[in-house]
């Protein structure tokens, strides 16, 4: 078997996570993995050299981490940029993330964006508020009402977050206790779960006490996360898909830094899977034969 080049993947973060490290791991010995700061990135000089932006929502809710601006410096000079700052923030900036799904045509719920200075949505029935750039569920609220919605509203105002990027008001999709988070990388479903809503709790995060359960999940709803990663124009990416109580399923949210574990796995492990997938997207505008070698070359099962 010949040699092969190293193609070095850097996963472009503000911290490392457990998903991170653990896409580290799963690459092959052909492929040199690694977690970059953005100023990092930026210094590198590679012959062969693809970054895949991973920056998260600050935990402040009110904005996305640092380091878009390096992302897009290294898309101008040429690097091959997955997951690039224009779909990062079409999934975190959760008002471009409803454009997004609804320019594409996708199930969403209608969707209101409320300001600090600006008039109150009309509100018929119940709606959630929740942060433009929101995270962990944290600040999501259902108000019942309009009344109840103008009370919440004073609420907000003592938000820094709110202040600086204000809030969105979402029509509500009754809760069932569970949704599905599926992982699309390369335009491909590379693991999925349940999660259900801890007792007494109708918000699906984990980080709110929600379990993970393995899952099938259906055809349906796959093709319509691989649909949602393609309006975002997201190489790695979670899709948050709720049942609409008609058979169907709707999209809730994108997350542009997902971290999955391996209860994601569906016919392969998740990890790997991505690292396979991101390969595939990353050589897509290049070489392809050349790419297939490199793949064929590694560990990495198709």
């Amino acid at each position: 078997m010949g040699q092969f080049p190293l193609m070095l993947l850097a996963l472009v973060a503000q911290r490392s996570t457990p998903t991170n490290d653990a896409l580290v791991a799963a690459a092959p010995a052909e492929i040199d993995c690694r977690v970059l700061a953005p100023r990092q990135a930026l210094a590198l000089e590679a012959e062969e050299y693809t970054v895949v932006g991973r920056l998260d929502v600050k935990p402040t809710l009110d904005g996305v981490d640092d380091g878009l601006a390096e992302l897009g410096v290294l898309r101008a000079r040429g690097v091959r940029t997955l997951n690039p700052p224009s779909a990062l923030l079409g999934a975190h900036d959760k008002l471009l993330t409803s454009r997004l799904l609804h320019g594409a045509g996708l199930p969403h719920p209608r969707t209101s964006f409320l300001g600090p200075a600006g008039p109150l949505p009309d509100v018929d029935g119940p709606v959630v508020v929740k942060p433009r750039f929101g995270s962990w569920g944290r600040d999501v609220v259902v108000c019942r009402d309009r009344r109840a919605l103008r009370r919440h509203l004073r609420r907000l105002e003592q938000r820094p977050w709110f202040r600086m990027q204000g809030a969105l008001v979402q029509e509500l999709v009754p809760p069932q206790g569970r949704d599905l988070r599926i992982v699309v990388a390369g335009g491909t479903v590379i693991g999925a779960v349940a999660r259900v809503a801890a007792p007494g709790e109708w918000r699906t995060n984990v980080a709110l006490g929600a379990t993970r359960e393995p899952v099938e999940p259906p055809a349906s709803a796959c093709a319509l996360a691989v649909d949602a990663a393609a309006a975002a124009d997201a190489d790695l990416i979670g899709v948050d898909v709720l049942p609409d109580g008609e058979g169907g399923h709707t999209v809730l949210e994108l997350n542009g830094a997902v971290e999955f574990t391996v209860e994601y796995t569906l016919d392969r492990d998740p990890f790997t899977a991505a690292v396979y997938e991101l390969v595939h997207a990353a050589r897509a505008t290049g070489d392809r034969a050349a790419a297939e070698e490199l793949i064929a070359a590694s560990d990495v099962p198709a």
